[in-house]
């Protein structure tokens, strides 16, 4: 798969994302300021409550440009056969006859894209499943929990 393809798979994703966040971030600071929500009493919060979506959406919108920083500058390269995962590396997993994609990121993990027709996951070292992959060669196995609670186990098939 190509991996600059994949990044920019990637950085569509999250600009988009970025750019809700960052419309709902102004819808609420609009709200939290707006006349109309002044309070009436001293129990009444809308204000408030707008003030605090708003920071948190401003949060967030902080950390989807730092993300998208980082894939950016993140370099992209090939891992060589044996090499274990790290940021960067674009893993196959295998469980039960059916093969999953998965791209370590440096952050923001979570999310979902498709290159052509193939779905990739992001995961980041943040996460169970980027936890476990850490490290990771061919043919190692992690194990995460199934549907029904109880684990699966998935192999590496590979780490390119």
């Amino acid at each position: 798969m190509d991996k600059q393809a994949l990044r920019q798979a990637i950085l569509f994703a999250l600009e988009n994302e970025l750019t809700l966040i960052a419309e709902a971030a102004n819808t609420a600071r609009d709200e939290a300021t707006n006349e109309e929500s002044r309070a009436e009493d001293r129990f009444d919060m809308r204000s408030q409550s707008a003030a605090y979506l708003a920071a948190g959406q401003a949060k967030l919108a902080g950390e989807l440009q730092a993300a998208i920083a980082a894939y950016r500058s993140m370099p992209l390269r090939a891992f060589d056969v044996g090499e274990p995962v790290a940021i960067g590396a674009l893993v196959t997993l295998e469980t039960k006859g059916k093969r999953t994609l998965y791209f370590f990121g440096p952050q923001h993990g979570g999310i979902e894209v498709k290159v052509g027709e193939v779905p990739v996951t992001v995961v980041t070292g943040a996460s169970p499943l980027g936890r476990q992959l850490l490290g990771r060669r061919i043919g190692d196995s992690v194990n995460l929990p199934g549907r029904s609670g109880t684990a699966v186990p998935h192999q590496v098939i590979t780490v390119a």
